[in-house]
């Protein structure tokens, strides 16, 4: 009996240190102290005001939230820059009377990311998402910065997880 509770007491130990290395963002262990997120420039032929703030501050908030990274304004071990390369808006499918049934808002964005520690890590990619909304509808106000946040919210995840977690 007295062996039985030794073997049980290894399990759980080799159950715990099996699981030492876990977290709920997925990132493991990042070989960095502080990221730096640069100003997005809007490049695209459509300019939407202040949604490169936006993004730029989303990212910012992303990171904070997921990991125990510190913010930088210069010199940070991660560094994420890059531009907003497309704001669009296309038709989706039409009525009969050729009017728009269902539109298309699509934001893109090229990001250049640079881990000082581990240059391997290093990329540069084109992130991309939409949101759908009715024809007739035209988006403004907080409508319109709903959508955009949605989309923002997608892409920075998706760059965290390309940079970051690695998925």
């Amino acid at each position: 009996m007295k062996n039985l509770k030794y073997i049980l007491l290894i399990l759980i130990a080799f159950n715990f240190i099996g699981c030492g290395h876990y977290n709920f963002t997925g990132t493991g262990n990042i070989d960095a102290k502080t990221f730096q997120v640069n100003y997005f420039q809007n490049n695209s032929e459509l300019i939407e005001p202040g949604i490169e703030r936006n993004l730029t501050l989303k990212l910012q908030e992303i990171i904070q939230n997921q990991t125990n990274l510190n913010l930088t304004i210069s010199k940070g071990d991660l560094l994420y820059e890059g531009e907003i390369v497309d704001y669009r808006i296309t038709p989706m499918t039409a009525t009969a009377d050729q009017k728009a049934a269902q539109s298309r808002l699509t934001i893109s964005v090229n990001v250049r990311f640079s881990n000082k520690n581990k240059e391997a890590d290093n990329f540069e990619k084109r992130f991309s998402f939409f949101r759908d909304y009715d024809g007739v509808e035209l988006p403004t106000g907080a409508t319109l910065n709903g959508y955009i946040d949605e989309i923002f919210e997608r892409i920075t995840q998706d760059v965290f997880n390309e940079s970051l977690a690695k998925w």
